[in-house]
């Protein structure tokens, strides 16, 4: 019996299992999905775009949240997006808010910034995007199809807004997602 207790005593005091509950309170959903290029003419990247998104939140102040406190808390996201087939590769981050439709659909807004290793000037194959640094916009429409986990329709747009020199063909996908909320 005391064998027994002490086991599990060295178990909940582990580091790892202390990592894993930090782990529950530090993040809020991690997120895999691919998209494709919409863009038209010569902006279009071929290939699809594998990624991989980190939501938190730490700005959440618990329980069921009024419209005016989601405008409030929303999380803040960092992700990565993969050009396969020779397109941009991104390392995003921003702000995301989200609005339930019913208990199981929701909408999702977020706005941010990218950095990428794509074209910055004509001469290459794929979108002239003028500058590293990029402004981004997503949206999604979700379905909740547990407590954990939920499958996304997701678009993208990033763009410098003509705030820098050059070209600004943007990068914009469409494409699927599927998250799971600790």
């Amino acid at each position: 019996m005391r064998l027994g207790l002490f086991s599990t005593a060295l178990v909940f005091s582990s580091p790892g299992h202390q990592s894993a509950m930090a782990a529950e309170a530090i993040f809020d959903e991690l997120r895999f999905g691919t998209s494709a290029s919409i863009n038209g003419g010569d902006g279009r990247e071929s290939g699809i775009f594998p990624s991989a998104t980190i939501f938190f939140d730490p700005l959440s102040s618990g329980g069921t949240a009024t419209w005016q406190q989601s405008i409030l808390e929303p999380r803040i996201y960092l992700g990565t997006s993969i050009g396969a087939g020779g397109g941009v590769d991104q390392i995003y981050g921003g702000f995301s808010w989200t609005a339930d439709i019913t208990d199981r659909f929701f909408v999702e807004l977020g706005l941010g910034g990218t950095v990428h290793n794509g074209n910055l000037d004509s001469g290459a194959r794929g979108p002239d995007l003028g500058c590293r640094l990029l402004f981004r916009e997503q949206v999604a429409v979700g379905y909740r199809v547990t407590d954990n986990w939920r499958i996304l329709a997701t678009a993208d747009h990033s763009s410098h807004a003509n705030l820098c020199d050059g070209p600004n063909d943007g990068l914009s996908h469409a494409g699927l997602a599927i998250g799971y909320k600790f």
